[in-house]
């Protein structure tokens, strides 16, 4: 489990929601183009896809099921084309090839129009699935993300097949800027943290294929670029990002508020993992997807 500044653990408390009975709870796997595809469906309401970040798969825990937005909506997730229990084709993944999956699998599954939410990498997703296929969006929540190009997120490739303690390290000082004072005033604590760190990204670390999906899927993220087509989407969007993420920092996500015409902007404390830091920050993001 990663760790807050001044200790206390990050992990979503888990809600009712989890609660749900076995036959409202959906977890297997499905043909999604040239995919098998591993997803979940929980809950009941309105329906939310929810598209996940760079390395995510959904055995890493906490997952978005295990906070408070299956309480409110029927939330579909998955993991992506490289990563977690989905295969790994031996190709180059696109982000047109990462937003066609999402729509495939909305296909699959006989959802026309839906509530869109993406994460980090997969803010980058839901944006370029946006462009591809806007119409099948009602409204559209962009976290801790950018535009790419000139206006990218932290380079992360570069971390790619550093030994496991470093990469965890680093990962930590760039997600939060306050994690370096942490480093320095009390290393016990940051090595514990990197320790929690290094245990969640084992997970699954050594299927086959595994350290290639994650690197392709690293390719596609760096190149990313919506910049230019961001004005030609119509949905409302809602932006929100952490005030000390070092990944997707603030100007980033000032810039998409800028390029999209239907949008609002707000802020929360907290870094990349702002969503679990600052409760304030998913009863945001609630009160945008139902409109109220």
């Amino acid at each position: 489990m990663w760790q807050l500044p001044g200790g206390r653990g990050g992990a979503w408390p888990r809600v009712d929601s989890r609660a749900t009975p076995p036959e409202a709870i959906v977890m297997p796997f499905i043909p999604v183009r040239d995919l098998t595809t591993y997803y979940e469906i929980h809950s009941d309401g309105p329906r939310l896809l929810y598209i996940t970040g760079t390395g995510g798969g959904l055995r890493r825990k906490p997952s978005v099921f295990d906070g408070p937005l299956p309480g409110h909506f029927t939330v579909l997730s998955y993991d992506q084309r490289g990563l977690g229990q989905t295969s790994r084709p031996e190709a180059v993944y696109t982000m047109a090839d990462y937003a066609d999956d999402a729509a495939a699998l909305l296909d699959a599954l006989g959802w026309e129009r839906c509530l869109v939410m993406g994460v980090s990498f997969g803010g980058m997703v839901a944006q370029e699935f946006a462009l591809r296929h806007g119409a099948r969006i009602e409204r559209l929540v962009l976290a801790c993300t950018s535009a790419g190009g000139a206006h990218a997120s932290y380079p992360l490739h570069e971390f790619h097949g550093m030994e496991p303690a470093a990469r965890a390290a680093a990962n930590l000082l760039v997600s939060d800027t306050r994690n370096a004072a942490i480093r320095d005033s009390d290393p016990a604590r940051f090595q514990a943290m990197v320790d929690d760190a290094v245990a969640l990204a084992a997970v699954g670390a050594n299927e086959p294929g595994r350290v290639e999906g994650a690197g392709r899927q690293l390719e596609a993220r760096r190149h990313h670029d919506t910049y230019d087509r961001l004005p030609t989407l119509g949905m409302p969007v809602y932006i929100c990002g952490g005030k000390y993420d070092g990944i997707a920092p603030q100007a980033n996500l000032e810039t998409l508020h800028q390029r999209i015409p239907n949008s609002q902007l707000e802020f929360f404390e907290g870094g990349h993992l702002f969503l679990r830091q600052d409760p304030a920050a998913m009863e945001g993001v609630i009160r945008f997807l139902k409109g109220t």
